[in-house]
């Protein structure tokens, strides 16, 4: 994983995880214990679909670029889904605090999705990636590689 890519991530958990510690607080107030662990089962769900999730996308984006945008819509869309079925499927456990756990997904994968959004904004990324210089040597013309006018 490139630097870069691991500076968005840690942008974009962190504040995932302070959305966490806060749920659970609050849910841990309402509900009682069983609400704190609901919260805090939603917020490692959502940091680890969607760190997963972005792990793939970038690694598709540097490998597949044509792909990227196809992807991203396709990935975002599964991990929706697969958070509605961890719902579902833990709705009537007893082992926490389903509503907190529902509530949390929400509002973790919003702050998740709030957070990548910035972090995408403050990014500096290039438009054109620089040509290396192992390529060619030094005092070397760039050779051509289109029509000339």
């Amino acid at each position: 994983m490139l630097s870069d890519d691991a500076r968005t991530l840690l942008h974009t958990a962190v504040p995932t995880a302070a959305v966490g510690v806060v749920a659970a607080i609050i849910c841990g107030v309402v509900a009682g214990g069983k609400g704190a662990i609901g919260a805090i089962a939603a917020t490692v769900v959502v940091i680890l679909f969607m760190g997963i999730g972005f792990v793939i996308l970038q690694r598709t984006a540097r490998s597949l670029p044509h792909l990227f945008q196809m992807m991203g819509l396709a990935l975002y869309t599964t991990q929706i889904l697969l958070l509605f079925v961890f719902v579902a499927v833990f709705k009537n456990t007893t082992l926490f605090n389903p509503r907190a756990f529902a509530i949390t997904i929400v509002a973790a994968t919003l702050a998740w999705i709030a957070a990548q959004t910035r972090a995408h904004m403050k990014a500096k990324i290039l438009y054109v990636e620089p040509e290396s210089t192992t390529k060619r040597g030094k005092g070397e013309k760039p050779e051509n590689t289109g029509p000339s006018s």
